[in-house]
């Protein structure tokens, strides 16, 4: 027997417990079956099919948001907060940087309740450092996905004890599928270890239970707080960084604001503010989503995605890049641009020393800072990066390549990705390429001209520039010769600015989504072009290649690992790796004809 199919024999027979095809976030969605034939034929209404699917959205927080486990979680947040505790959210890919963004955006609350009111500058600062989290691979892991390591319970449990995470402390931590086993190691570590904790995830408890005995050890624990998320499908099927992280950002994001508003006079008895002033009831957060969802898609909105999205199209189809430019929005246009890796098996982030590799075909900026303050501006911290040995990768059991050669995971890694204003030509060397400047929310808005000239001056080499504002305010502009999107919705100021993020989500989720579908990277409401590289992506491109190809699973399985033991699969340092499913696919259809 060939090594490919022992491989293939050996998941289909021994790794049961990542199939994953029962789960409801990893099928097909009803409403948006044919999404990349829509999307080719008429782009408006292929935005429309998306954003019907947001609408589960709804229900889901509707009915979390009244459940006793919601205000069982602001509880536990609340008495953290008042006995001193530290608050940590953890997670692996989406849910990872869903973790990194809950944390930025309470620093950032502080810092700038610290900077307004100086009487509370101390406490501020200290509060600020009350909130951390864990992404499954340390801070690089946000930028580019470090896969592998979430099937790793071990690494999650490391990365707490990292932390120094125990008694007194609360852990939320966060799985899309309820399966991940990183963020499983990392909730059973802190349990163990005397911390508070709460589980969250987007699939239906029985059904974890019944079919994934590392979900039943988690969920079977007593004294635990359970936190069933489920929506449903994706409007692409397994692409969980849409409908769960949006569930997961609405009704974690509300439980924060809501157990801050609760704990806030005893954190800062000597203040006469009001924070209950700016913090949202629980229905309130249900109504204020709803109007949202209607403000992106009235035909004004819709619009201008279009042109936004047909922008893009062109410039990926001519070879040029896109490069945002941001400054609040950064953390939010990071994650998803880092996740279209992945997701639409699309080059990479590249680093300064790096000139082998394809750049990436969208790329974010700070036009204000260098690259080190750009990272501190961004995450309101120093970056947390792995530097792990192979000793430790040893001890944790982990991958044999990881042991031979452990990954370079750690802040220095990290500041060879420029996302500051330092000059970089691979982002401009083709013609074709645009620099979008990205406003989100009022505040920034009125202020746009603070940092507008500094995009001008960074996207003077670049063949396009525009500028889109997301919020409820159209920004001033110094150049009037740059065009400017408005996507106008209505946005809250609450502590976290969760608006502003849930606007940002949506908004980006949907024009990358959309922009890979005209791309040709989507078939159906399935993911044409994945990588599989973890068991979780082996056994969704299984099933992806069954459904499109018309075979069953053991045949669609041998047939993957077969394709990767196909010579085609080794390119050389530059060239576009092709997609294994899509080359299935191919294959098999050729057999049948």
């Amino acid at each position: 027997m060939k090594q490919w199919q022992e491989a293939a024999e050996h998941f289909l027979q021994h790794e049961k417990q990542f199939h994953l095809g029962m789960l409801p976030t990893e099928q097909s969605h009803p409403k948006t079956r044919g999404l990349a034939e829509t999307l080719q034929r008429d782009l408006a209404a292929g935005l429309r099919m998306l954003m019907n699917v947001d609408q589960d959205v709804v229900a889901a927080a509707q009915r979390v948001l009244d459940s006793g486990e919601f205000k069982a979680l602001v509880a536990m947040l609340a008495r953290t907060l008042r006995e001193g505790g530290r608050i940590c959210f953890s997670g692996c890919g989406a849910t990872g940087r869903l973790s990194i963004l809950l944390e930025t955006a309470w620093r950032h609350f502080w810092h700038d309740l610290g900077d307004c009111r100086l009487e509370l500058k101390e406490r501020c600062d200290e509060m600020a450092d009350r909130v951390l989290s864990i992404m499954t691979g340390g801070d690089y892991a946000l930028i580019r996905s470090v896969e592998l390591f979430e099937d790793y319970a071990s690494f999650g449990r490391q990365q707490v004890r990292d932390a120094g995470l125990g008694s007194g402390d609360a852990v939320v931590a966060i799985s899309e599928g309820g399966e991940t086993s990183s963020v499983i190691g990392s909730i059973l570590e802190a349990h163990e270890r005397g911390a508070a904790t709460c589980f969250a995830f987007n699939n239906p408890s029985d059904i974890l239970v019944r079919h994934v005995k590392r979900s039943r050890d988690v969920i079977a624990q007593s004294g635990l707080i359970k936190l069933d998320l489920s929506s449903g499908p994706m409007a692409v099927a397994g692409s969980t960084r849409m409908q769960a992280t949006t569930t997961e950002l609405l009704v974690i994001g509300a439980a924060v604001e809501q157990a801050l508003a609760s704990a806030f006079a005893t954190i800062c008895p000597l203040t006469d503010w009001n924070i209950s002033n700016v913090v949202l009831s629980p229905s309130e957060y249900v109504r204020r989503f709803e109007r949202l969802l209607a403000d992106l898609a009235r035909p004004c909105a819709i619009r201008f995605l279009t042109d936004w999205i047909t922008l893009e199209q062109n410039v990926y189809a001519a070879h040029g890049r896109v490069t945002y430019v941001a400054v609040d929005a950064l953390l939010d246009i990071f994650t998803d641009t880092t996740e279209r890796g992945p997701t639409f098996m699309l080059p990479p982030f590249r680093k300064c020393d790096d000139r082998v590799s394809n750049p990436s075909w969208a790329f974010v900026k700070n036009p204000l800072l260098p690259t080190p303050a750009a990272w501190r501006r961004m995450l309101a911290r120093e970056p947390r990066g792995l530097g792990w040995d192979r000793a430790l990768y040893e001890a944790l059991d982990g991958p044999a390549g990881a042991r031979a050669n452990p990954p370079r995971l750690d802040n220095r890694e990290m500041m060879k990705f420029l996302i500051g204003n330092e000059d970089d030509s691979s982002r401009y060397d083709t013609p074709e390429s645009v620099a979008i400047a990205v406003i989100l929310g009022e505040a920034e808005a009125q202020s746009a001209t603070g940092w507008f000239d500094a995009f001008e001056t960074l996207s003077a080499s670049f063949g396009q520039r525009i500028a889109i504002a997301i919020g409820p305010g159209a920004p001033q502009l110094s150049d009037p010769n740059i065009p400017a999107l408005h996507i106008a919705c209505s946005l809250p100021q609450t502590p976290l600015k969760l608006w502003d993020h849930l606007a940002a989500k949506l908004v980006f989720n949907l024009v990358s989504t959309a922009t890979m579908g005209r791309m040709g990277r989507l078939k159906s409401n399935w993911m044409a072009h994945v990588d599989t590289t973890n068991k979780k992506l082996i056994d969704r491109g299984t099933r992806l290649i069954a459904e499109i190809a018309g075979v069953n699973y053991p045949t669609a399985c041998y047939a993957l690992h077969e394709t990767h033991a196909l010579p085609i699969m080794a390119c050389r340092p530059g060239e576009e790796k092709p997609s294994p499913v899509a080359l299935t696919i191919q294959r098999l259809r050729k057999l049948k004809r």
